[in-house]
């Protein structure tokens, strides 16, 4: 059952993260193209700035997800109900003080932009997107952290999938008809607000959940433990535009942002398939299964690793000829970066390379064992961004990024072979130096390739033939030096595909 629905929810989380990033590649550009490289930056700013809100979350949703994997395993529906009412309780909080923190945004916020648009015009803008986040906080979070905990991410990735496609075609539609910015942004809020209530409404009738029979003072311990995991994925995310909107300009921020649209689009991918993997890990450490956890985790190690490998050297390979079709005949800002995008891809690859051992140490709830650590990230991250903003510019934040992630990834591959998995360190550190080796060798081999695009077809044609001779060398080359996890992962794919034909043909 738990391969079937780690399958499920890879398989919708992929086609999630493939109708995002379509989306998140047209709107951009619709919206570049409509109203101007300002006002791209200006909305990519503020939702970087609405994001700073889960700072109150206090990394509590991972603590909730832990701790729900026991009374799951045991279908204890009264702990279970107990943890959902404190949940909900915590976060409605929180959208309280969210209507605070905007207030406090409206103030201060249109400072920063004064130049570019009018006060009214900002403030607007900001109440018109905090919709989507306080009805998420407001009505939908637990719900969705009850689903991810029941290894059933699929079924919130279906409801995101319906609102993200129904999101994008009100955008298209009225930028086509020539509404205003304002008018566009409200129809895209009423849109995700939908999401949260579909996604509660949904949890309740499906698994009889009945809060008003819950404790109402019941207390969660430890739930501070994952503040500092938290506030440092926060900054990982938002530092850099955020910096860049107080110490450069608009346009950079646009310009950051349109590299981000890749990133993200990257992210979505590699995140894709590390989604509801924490809930089969948490559920074998729920039940003491350490040979199992062991065995498991070297062969998605070896699988999750080896994908990584062929998005990111691909991604190295033709980001910048992405760019130049993306952005050809914009010409209010300079979208050509190649230095940072060299600096942003090595910080996000080393990002991705962490996020299974991340996932591993939320399952088995080590948020305290692992906070100091968080702490340094975020410091390193805004203190060196900071410090390196206003001679370098986006080059200077991506510097930032990158070393903070550099130390945070070891730390993780560190804590989870030595005190979770109990296995020697040089195994994972050894995949890591394999991992950077191959992917110097192919980028230095690949830089000899001339790429002369100026169109999305012509991008394609040298897209297809360079993932498809990086995918056979990755996986030639992962194979030959992890033996024994390529047979173990080979096992359990044909193991999975033998139950399905069977059912199948029941």
């Amino acid at each position: 059952m738990r391969s079937k629905n780690a399958l499920k929810n890879v398989i919708s989380s992929i086609i999630l993260q493939v109708v995002q990033i379509i989306i998140g590649f047209i709107i951009p550009r619709l919206i570049i193209e409509s109203f101007g490289s300002n006002s791209n930056g200006l909305i990519s700013s503020i939702k970087q700035f609405l994001t700073y809100i889960t700072l109150l979350e206090s990394g509590f949703g991972p603590v909730v997800k832990s701790l729900l994997y026991k009374p799951i395993a045991k279908k204890d529906k009264k702990e279970i109900e107990n943890i959902l009412c404190a949940s909900e309780q915590f976060f409605r909080k929180i959208a309280h003080i969210f209507i605070v923190y905007i207030m406090a945004l409206l103030i201060i916020y249109p400072f920063f932009v004064k130049d570019s648009f009018t006060r009214i015009f900002t403030m607007s803008m900001i109440i018109i997107m905090s919709f989507g986040t306080f009805s998420e906080y407001f009505f939908g979070i637990t719900y969705r952290l009850y689903l991810q905990a029941e290894q059933k991410t699929y079924i919130g990735s279906y409801i995101q999938i319906f609102t993200a496609l129904f999101n994008g075609i009100i955008i298209f539609v009225m930028i086509k008809l020539g509404c205003n910015l304002i008018l566009v942004q409200i129809g895209s809020a009423l849109t995700f607000i939908l999401r949260p209530i579909v996604q509660n409404i949904y949890v309740k009738k499906k698994y009889k959940i009945n809060l008003s029979n819950a404790d109402k003072n019941y207390s969660i311990k430890n739930k501070w433990e994952g503040l500092a995991q938290h506030i440092a994925a926060v900054i990982h995310g938002n530092t850099d535009i955020m910096v860049l909107t107080i110490f450069s300009t608009i346009e950079e921020v646009s310009v950051y942002s349109v590299y981000l649209l890749v990133i993200n689009g990257i992210k979505y991918i590699v995140s894709a398939f590390d989604t509801g993997i924490d809930a089969s890990f948490g559920d074998m450490i729920a039940k003491n299964e350490q040979a199992n956890l062991n065995r498991k985790f070297s062969s998605y190690e070896f699988i999750y690793q080896s994908i990584i490998t062929i998005i990111f050297i691909c991604t190295f390979i033709l980001l910048i000829p992405f760019i130049k079709v993306y952005t050809n005949g914009i010409n209010d800002a300079n979208y050509i970066r190649p230095i940072f995008s060299i600096i942003i891809l090595i910080a996000e690859f080393l990002w991705a390379i962490r996020l299974p051992y991340l996932s591993l140490t939320m399952a088995a709830g080590h948020f305290k064992e692992t906070q100091m650590g968080a702490w340094i990230e975020a410091i390193l991250n805004i203190s060196i961004s900071i410090c390196l903003v206003c001679k370098l510019g986006i080059i200077g934040v991506a510097i930032g990024t990158l070393i903070a992630m550099a130390v945070r990834t070891i730390e993780f591959i560190y804590h989870t072979s030595k005190y979770i998995l109990q296995r020697k360190m040089k195994k994972s550190f050894f995949k890591l130096l394999v991992i950077l080796i191959e992917s110097m060798i192919l980028v230095c081999i690949a830089n000899k390739i001339t790429i002369d695009v100026n169109t999305c077809l012509s991008w394609v044609k040298y897209a297809i033939p360079i993932f498809f001779g990086v995918t056979a060398i990755v996986i030639l080359v992962n194979s030959i030096v992890y033996k024994d996890d390529a047979k173990e992962a080979f096992n359990i794919l044909i193991s999975n595909l033998i139950k399905r034909k069977t059912i199948t043909n029941k």
